[in-house]
């Protein structure tokens, strides 16, 4: 372990376009409903499923797994914990705690809350998400590897306290930050171009880092929206496209323009968000959803007639299903971007409720969540509605690219065992 007072920096392994892509397992990890913590004041909402992928840290190397989530910047691990798996500092010779003085510190500017100065005279910081989890601890650095790659020194947070829903999962150590700010995973290494493909059928996926010439992919690209000037509401290091329009069907909703863009305050972003697990609109855009889903699966789905019954504190379209009966055939709802679709249909748009039984019936929602409820100011596309769907992030060239795939079947493809 290096001294506190030493000045850390962090090394970057630039990407080039002539690099061949690191290909990993990305897995899908289930937490169970009663294993996830309860705190007071915290929303009813967890990530009940979560996209997990496996690395190491430290010298000599610890294996972890880590949240992969493009909505977050700052990367962190649970540091010395006494009830759950966590990373051991003091284990690696390569950890170093960073200090206030460092200019790494000051990069905290795209936080949602500032680092500040602990009584140690370290780089202290918190973090906390929309679905309510926090937590907090001491900007730190240690090398990270994935895969056969060399290992990258990485600033993180080495967090004391984590309250997240995530945490059920005994496995899963911490988070790895993906979007653009300046200290997330993907601006240290300097990742140019990255993709993923979940699978809607196992818990397999893969995760690219680096460009891959897909030729058997066609992709459809969204350009990435862009403020230059700071809004209080717009998360300007998120991924943030233009949702233009939603089909139920055949049908067009009738929702305005002016419902769909950000407004002057920079609330109303849309943004693709690997960390969250299902759809948020909000709420004219959800009650135009929710109004013509109802009138199209009338007499196939039964209401569960329950208004106070809101799953997750924001799902509030939910049904009957017979036990042990497949699901209704339901009309698709397609996500319209300037330039890309993504199609949510069949199974992923309803989610069973773990526990809850009406007789001989299961409960299930639709996995569209009202943003009002939250509370959000924005569009939230999850990874729910990513499954079966190629993923890449072309930050070279400021896109989004989607195409709809068979996912389990992504490894082959690509030609490798994972």
């Amino acid at each position: 372990m290096r001294a506190a007072g030493t000045t850390t920096t962090t090394t970057t392994t630039p990407t080039t376009e002539a690099d061949k892509p690191l290909i990993l397992p990305l897995r899908t990890q289930k937490v169970a409903s009663s294993s996830l913590p309860s705190l007071p004041n915290k929303l009813l909402f967890h990530h009940n499923v979560s996209l997990t992928v496996s690395l190491s840290v430290g010298s000599p190397p610890q294996n972890v797994s880590l949240v992969l989530d493009t909505g977050s910047e700052l990367s962190w691990l649970l540091c010395d914990s006494k009830t759950s798996p966590s990373f051991r500092p003091r284990a690696s010779s390569s950890y170093s705690p960073i200090p206030c003085s460092s200019p790494t510190c000051s990069q905290t500017r795209d936080l949602p809350i500032p680092a500040s100065c602990d009584a140690s005279r370290l780089c202290h910081v918190a973090l906390s998400y929309a679905d309510a989890s926090s937590s907090d601890g001491t900007l730190a650095a240690d090398l990270f590897s994935l895969g056969a790659s060399p290992p990258l020194r990485t600033a993180f947070g080495c967090m004391a306290t984590a309250y997240s829903s995530a945490a059920g999962d005994p496995a899963t150590v911490g988070m790895l930050g993906m979007n653009r700010g300046s200290l997330s995973f993907v601006s240290q290494t300097n990742t140019r171009r990255f993709s993923y493909c979940i699978s809607d059928r196992d818990s397999s996926g893969v995760l690219l880092l680096g460009h891959a010439a897909l030729s058997f992919l066609p992709l459809n690209y969204t350009p990435l929206v862009k403020i230059s000037f700071p809004l209080p509401y717009f998360d300007r290091v998120a991924y943030s496209v233009q949702l233009e329009g939603i089909r139920v069907g055949a049908v067009l909703l009738p929702i305005p323009k002016s419902v769909l863009v950000p407004d002057h305050t920079g609330a109303g972003q849309t943004m693709v968000d690997s960390g969250t697990q299902f759809t948020f609109l909000l709420g004219a855009a959800y009650n135009a959803l929710k109004i013509e889903f109802l009138r199209q699966t009338k007499g196939v789905l039964t209401p569960l007639g329950e208004p106070n019954f809101v799953f997750q504190g924001a799902f509030d379209a939910c049904f009957r299903v017979p036990e042990r009966r497949p699901l209704p055939r339901l009309p698709a709802v397609v996500l319209m971007f300037r330039g890309a679709e993504v199609a949510v249909s069949g199974e992923r748009l309803l989610y069973r409720v773990a526990g809850e039984r009406r007789g001989w019936d299961g409960v299930w929602c639709l996995t569209f969540g009202n943003s009002d409820l939250v509370p959000l100011s924005a569009y939230v596309i999850g990874h729910h509605h990513q499954q079966n769907v190629w993923v890449e992030y072309d930050l070279e060239n400021g896109r989004l690219g989607f195409a709809p795939f068979r996912c389990d079947l992504a490894s082959q493809r690509l030609g490798v065992v994972l």
